[in-house]
């Protein structure tokens, strides 16, 4: 089962992690990072942008974040691994970041607040955690 990890730096602990549970969703929850604000990471299963019931959660926490320090923007990063073309995998990042701006915006964070970012394909890594989104407020 996906579950949210809370942890204290973006590390390769929460990806190890999420790589033995089920990966639909695979949530590691919030971190401090070297950004000004808190960060979230959701991971997704190959070829999917389909939040499941703890990545939203988990993307509900980010928005209570955001709206506890409104004065922060949100940025949404989303990334692939290398599996599909380089244009399935630009589509599937726009995908994902926009399932995870819809889902901050249902939760109340204004439009205005989020940019998105995807960014297709970024290294080697075929597995867990290349298929993610991160959430940073800066």
């Amino acid at each position: 089962m996906p579950s949210s990890l809370m942890h204290t730096s973006l590390s390769r602990f929460c990806a190890a992690a999420a790589l033995g549970m089920a990966l639909a969703g695979a949530a590691c929850a919030p971190m401090a990072a070297d950004t000004p604000g808190p960060s979230f990471l959701v991971f997704y299963t190959p070829f999917s942008a389909n939040l499941d019931s703890q990545a939203s959660r988990l993307v509900a926490e980010a928005a209570k974040a955001a709206t506890a320090e409104p004065s922060r923007r949100v940025f949404v990063l989303s990334y692939a691994d290398q599996v599909g073309s380089p244009e399935s995998n630009r589509t599937l990042t726009k995908l994902r970041a926009e399932v995870v701006r819809d889902t901050l915006v249902a939760d109340g964070i204004p439009v205005s607040r989020i940019t998105l970012r995807p960014k297709g394909a970024q290294g080697g890594d075929p597995g867990v955690e290349s298929r993610r989104v991160e959430i940073e407020l800066r």
